[in-house]
């Protein structure tokens, strides 16, 4: 299908009049932003927001899912190790304490017993069991987390680029896709920038950039494996992670003013620990409004409120 070409006030409403008018999904339309728009000052020299957009093909989608399929299998696969998990699992129930419960003496042999003067079973017990000494309260363990560090030997960014690379490579390649990897460490972010080039980026990117995220997480675990220091790698493609942001931004905004005027407090759909961030530093300052995260991932999402009422 050819493309089409949509305008519209911003780029957020260019996409939804193209899902409307092409009746998809915004996740199964191929996007090309043309002009992100402006508004102008006090209305003069305002810009409208051009994309062109087409429906994916079939086989497009196939391919994102497949990409979708096969890093969740990764990530299992790195993940989740059955020999250790059996083994805490055996330890744990080894450990565990056996409770014993004693039989509870009847109302008719406790009155016997209070009429021979005798103490109850159970006091008596208790009488000649020894005070233990209070238990110390155990201090919590605290986790070691490795530290982000500058990296600037030469030999070790050249040894993790290399890795990323080749990784990313395997991938691409049982994809049977044709991607162009430049990769290269910032030194300024203290992370391995990695950038996608190639046709039809939407498949790496996917719905919300959940495979962007997934492959962004694979990438970090074989870069990391086996170093002291904890190098962090960002995948990127097309520009999507800026614009990803000044979406997410937008939206703040736009939902603190929907709660300041409804006085109504709203959820926003679960979002990865990055995204979260975003909405929370973008209405950190506001005057009306606040914002917390609830949940358990992967459904944590954020919360905007009225500051000082309850949800």
């Amino acid at each position: 299908m050819d493309y089409i070409e949509i305008s519209a006030k911003n780029k957020d409403e260019a996409i939804i009049k193209a899902s409307m008018q092409l009746e998809t999904p915004s996740d199964e339309l191929d996007i090309q932003i043309i002009s992100e728009g402006s508004s102008g000052f006090l209305g003069f020299g305002s810009k409208p927001a051009i994309i062109r957009v087409r429906k994916k093909e079939a086989t497009e989608l196939e391919a994102e899912e497949e990409v979708r399929k096969i890093s969740e299998e990764a990530i299992r696969a790195v993940s989740m190790k059955p020999e250790k998990v059996e083994k805490a699992v055996k330890e744990t129930k080894a450990e565990a304490p056996v409770k014993t419960y004693s039989k509870r003496p009847s109302r008719a042999e406790s009155k016997k017993h209070e009429h021979r003067g005798e103490d109850r079973p159970a006091k008596k017990a208790a009488k000649e069991q020894p005070k233990e000494a209070p238990k110390q309260p155990e201090k919590p363990v605290k986790k070691e987390s490795r530290p982000i560090e500058l990296i600037t030997d030469e030999a070790e960014i050249a040894e993790i680029t290399k890795r990323a690379v080749e990784f990313l490579e395997g991938v691409f390649e049982a994809m049977n896709l044709e991607v162009q990897i430049k990769a290269g460490y910032n030194t300024e972010e203290r992370c391995l920038d990695v950038e996608f080039v190639g046709e039809d980026m939407g498949i790496l990117i996917g719905k919300r950039g959940q495979t962007l995220d997934s492959l962004q997480y694979l990438t970090s675990l074989v870069v990391n494996k086996g170093k002291s220091s904890y190098v962090r790698v960002k995948l990127d493609t097309e520009d999507y992670r800026s614009r990803r942001k000044e979406t997410l931004e937008n939206l703040a905004k736009g939902i603190a003013y929907k709660v300041r005027k409804t006085r109504k407090p709203v959820v926003l759909e679960p979002m990865n620990p990055y995204e979260r961030r975003i909405i929370h530093s973008t209405l950190q300052g506001n005057r009306y409004v606040e914002t917390f995260s609830e949940g358990e991932e992967p459904y944590r999402h954020v919360v905007v409120k009225m500051k000082g009422r309850r949800s």
